[in-house]
């Protein structure tokens, strides 16, 4: 059985309209299984929402998605660096010099482009 490529959503959002909801649909379009993260847990798009990337039940992704503002992020890069995954995608307007540079300090090798564009998807196709 081939199992289907993982991706943690830092910054998952209940709300529609947001890029942290329509990258958690982007990617449960094209066969993902999707682990969305929000402090406040519960669930988005019938999916559990994990408190924190460490929680993730999986050894290793294999990608995570930042939603958050830089200055959030810059909290969470410490568990980022934690959970191995082959890609980490900052999407625009979640990326600072100061974290990538953090990030870089810790192993991590930043992608800064928008991960729903990646999985070939338009994020307007959710508007």
């Amino acid at each position: 059985m081939v199992s289907k490529p993982t991706v943690a959503i830092l910054g998952a959002s209940a709300e529609r309209s947001k890029y942290g909801n329509k990258s958690v649909r982007a990617h449960l379009e094209r066969g993902y299984d999707v682990y969305p993260v929000n402090p406040r847990g519960g669930q988005i798009e019938g999916l559990k929402v994990y408190t924190s990337v460490k929680d993730i039940p999986v050894d290793q992704l294999d990608r995570i998605s930042v939603y958050v503002p830089p200055q959030i992020g810059m909290k969470m890069v410490s568990d980022i660096a934690s959970k191995p995954a082959r890609e980490v995608f900052f999407n625009p307007g979640s990326e600072s010099a100061e974290l990538l540079e953090a990030a870089r300090q810790r192993g991590i090798d930043p992608i800064q482009a928008c991960s729903i564009v990646s999985v070939g998807v338009t994020p307007h196709a959710f508007d």
